[in-house]
Parts: structure tokens; C-alpha cells; sequence
């Protein structure tokens, strides 16, 4: 890797999210709180970004992992939806622990397309990542976090509302509006998959 450790960076766009995360997390196992820890725990924008990110990444093998990362999310967007200031998560949550190595295996994964992803990014359309907007997309984020649950049962079914809510962190770290209509693209169509695999079972 050739990130710089830095304290407290400014989490801005992919690259700087999987700095972080690498350079700020120790020891062969990380809690959830380790993670945040490693983005902060001040801006709701950099949290959905790293829940979309674990949402798309190899600690998923891990059972219950696309659960509770799904139960984050709902809860992190529900409290943007209530003009929330700051994101609360209850300690249970946090205590979670997960192996170091399937974490770095997902930045590794992700880590030669970062820079494409953060080529595209720029301020645009912004009215879209302030209020009331702002409240809009979070329920979108809400409705990614809910389908995830029956999804979490079909192979590979979680990582498309998962690519939602990492653009949506995206797009509001970012302040990219394009982004967001992107995220919201993808959660239609995780909608759309659900719909799909109930018609299938019933």
C-alpha cells in the first residue's frame, strides 16, 4: 500500500477512506468501533461510506456481518432522517469484533480502482447532499439498510443496496449530487432484485 499514516485524516473520497482504514486500524482483530474510530464519528457522510464499503467486502463471509452492517446503516440514516447532528451507535454495536485480515483483503480488493471512482467525483449538484434533500437520500439509505435483510439470505444479494449505500457516502463526503442519483439507481435496482427473488420463492 502506498498510503501515508495520518491521525485524524480528512476523509474525502475512496482513497482517503481505505488510507484509514488501513493505516489506523492494529492487531489481527478490529471492532466496529475501531472503525469509526478510524473515519470518525463526526460526519454522517464518511460513516455511510464505510458501511457501504464493509457491505461490499470479504468481512461478509463472516455470518451476520451483511446483518449487522445493515442494522448500522438503518440506524445512521434514521438519525440523519430526524435532523440528527451527530451519528450514535449503542455500545453492543460497537464491541463487535472481526479479523484485521478480511478487512485488508477488501481494501486490497478495491484499492487499484479507488483512484477511478475519486477521478470522478467533484462538487456538483449540491443542493442534493444539504437539507432538506439530505433527508431524502438517508430514507433512500433506510430502504438500502431494509432490503438487505431478506437479500443477506441470497448468495451475493446484499452487494447491490451495499454499492447504494457506498455511493451514497460518496456522494455526500464528496458533496456530488451525480453520485448520489447513481446510489439511488442502485438501490431501485436491489429493490427491483428483491422483488425478483420473493416472485421467485412464492
Amino acid at each position: 500500500m502506498s498510503y501515508t499514516a495520518t491521525k485524524h485524516r480528512d476523509i474525502h473520497n475512496m482513497s482517503s477512506l481505505l488510507a484509514s482504514l488501513c493505516e489506523d486500524t492494529h492487531g489481527e482483530e478490529v471492532s466496529v468501533e475501531d472503525l469509526l474510530n478510524a473515519v470518525g464519528r463526526r460526519a454522517f457522510g464518511p460513516l455511510l461510506l464505510l458501511l457501504g464499503f464493509v457491505a461490499i467486502s470479504p468481512l461478509t463471509i463472516i455470518p451476520g456481518t451483511s446483518w449487522l452492517t445493515a442494522f448500522v446503516t438503518l440506524l445512521v440514516a434514521g438519525q440523519i432522517v430526524l435532523g440528527q447532528s451527530r451519528p450514535w451507535l449503542p455500545k453492543k454495536a460497537l464491541s463487535v469484533r472481526f479479523p484485521r485480515e478480511h478487512l485488508v483483503a477488501g481494501i486490497n480488493k478495491v484499492d487499484g480502482i479507488a483512484s477511478k471512482i475519486d477521478r470522478l467525483l467533484q462538487p456538483r449538484l449540491c443542493f442534493l447532499t444539504a437539507p432538506p434533500f439530505v433527508q431524502v437520500i438517508a430514507a433512500i439509505c433506510v430502504f438500502a439498510a431494509l432490503v438487505t435483510f431478506p437479500l443477506g439470505l441470497v448468495p451475493f444479494g446484499p452487494v447491490l443496496p451495499g454499492l447504494g449505500i457506498m455511493f451514497i457516502g460518496l456522494g455526500l463526503t464528496s458533496r456530488d449530487g451525480i453520485m448520489v442519483l447513481i446510489a439511488g439507481g442502485a438501490v431501485i435496482g436491489a429493490g427491483f432484485l428483491l422483488i425478483n427473488v420473493l416472485e421467485r420463492i412464492f
